[in-house]
């Protein structure tokens, strides 16, 4: 009897401890949602996710991160994704811990700006150490690029440079272009305009490569690394949907093989694009559809900003009489940098200048309200 009753008392006082273990847990969960919320801006079911990764009882030490982070020239927004992508930072140590890199960053040459810009946009930064590891890869990407400056540039297109492991992906895939003789300029270009391609796992990253040498593209040239950064953003699937687009006008797998060798920036277009823009050239214009074989590079120019308004001042003047068709190569027009297009078909006919530049804006907004 007593054996029963001793069983029965320890189950229940049990029970009430678990009872008020879980009775905390939901009020600290409760009040972290609410301030999440309230406080943050969050919706309901991101307070309730993000609340997984930090929990606190009182406001005290949230406020103060907030608080750090405004004074520092964070958006609200910006604020939000930092707690987003790195809860904890409501509870961190802020002398010790965030002051410090801010400190780091502004000493380099980062603009208040710039650091709210690179920490929303990748906020497991701030829990990496600084000392070991934010540190040592500013200063190795410095090596590479030369300038902070370039660092800064390079850091701003893709933060997740500084949280990468170096030796696993970066290291392996620098030397691999090395070894097979990219020159130190093409390396530099990916590293500062397309710095995510280099963080790419090597294995992935060799593999690319090795495709790209065999569609015959030479290493020494730029546009290896362009077909290189071609091929990291798409997959097999999308490489063939863009192919045939460009069939459907008519053109083999050799000839678009060819244009990819001569602009690997013809493959990067969408599928839409690719059409609209085949569609302007073949059907609008009367080209053949192996104009874009020759001058692929025409693929990427913008219908509504530069080939349709183009088109039109060049039709205003032929029609006048004030240009030889034979004497225009439209492709080559195309191409022309705005002030050099202006210089040659706008200027020069002082009577019709200011008729060809409204007709010009007037093209450039009635395409883009077409397009839209």
């Amino acid at each position: 009897m007593l054996n029963f009753l001793y069983k029965a008392i320890h189950h229940e006082t049990c029970f009430t401890i678990r009872a008020r273990c879980i009775s905390t847990t939901l009020n600290q969960h409760s009040f972290t949602v609410s301030y999440l919320i309230n406080q943050c801006g969050f919706s309901p079911e991101s307070a309730q996710s993000v609340s997984k990764k930090v929990n606190f009882e009182t406001p005290e030490k949230a406020d103060l991160a907030i608080i750090f982070f405004k004074n520092h020239g964070f958006s609200q927004s910006q604020i939000s994704s930092i707690i987003r992508g790195y809860p904890p930072v409501l509870l961190s140590k802020l002398q010790t811990n965030l002051l410090p890199k801010l400190e780091f960053f502004q000493s380099n040459g980062f603009t208040s700006s710039d650091i709210a810009t690179v920490l929303s946009r990748h906020p497991e930064i701030l829990k990496r150490s600084l000392k070991n590891h934010v540190i040592p890869s500013f200063v190795f990407f410095k090596n590479l690029l030369g300038t902070n400056e370039n660092t800064i540039i390079a850091i701003k297109r893709f933060s997740g440079i500084l949280t990468v492991k170096l030796d696993t992906c970066v290291v392996p895939n620098v030397n691999l272009l090395r070894e097979i003789g990219v020159p130190e300029s093409s390396i530099l270009s990916v590293l500062k305009n397309w710095p995510r391609l280099i963080t790419t796992s090597a294995p992935r990253f060799k593999e690319i490569v090795e495709e790209v040498k065999e569609m015959g593209f030479n290493p020494l040239k730029l546009n290896f690394v362009l077909a290189v950064l071609a091929m990291w953003g798409m997959n097999k699937s999308i490489w063939e949907r863009r192919v045939n687009a460009y069939k459907r006008w008519g053109l083999s797998e050799e000839e678009i093989l060819v244009a990819f060798r001569k602009s690997p920036w013809c493959i990067m277009a969408s599928e839409d694009k690719i059409m609209q823009v085949m569609d302007f050239f073949v059907n609008k214009m009367g080209f053949e559809a192996s104009l874009i074989v020759k001058r692929p590079d025409l693929i990427n120019h913008s219908l509504e900003k530069r080939l349709i308004p183009r088109a039109s001042v060049i039709e205003v003047l032929l029609s006048k009489g004030l240009v030889v068709k034979k004497n225009i190569y439209l492709p080559t027009v195309f191409l022309f940098s705005e002030n050099l297009f202006l210089q040659k078909f706008v200027t020069p006919y002082k009577q019709e200048a200011n008729e060809l530049l409204k007709l010009y804006n007037e093209r450039l907004d009635l395409s883009k309200r077409i397009l839209e």
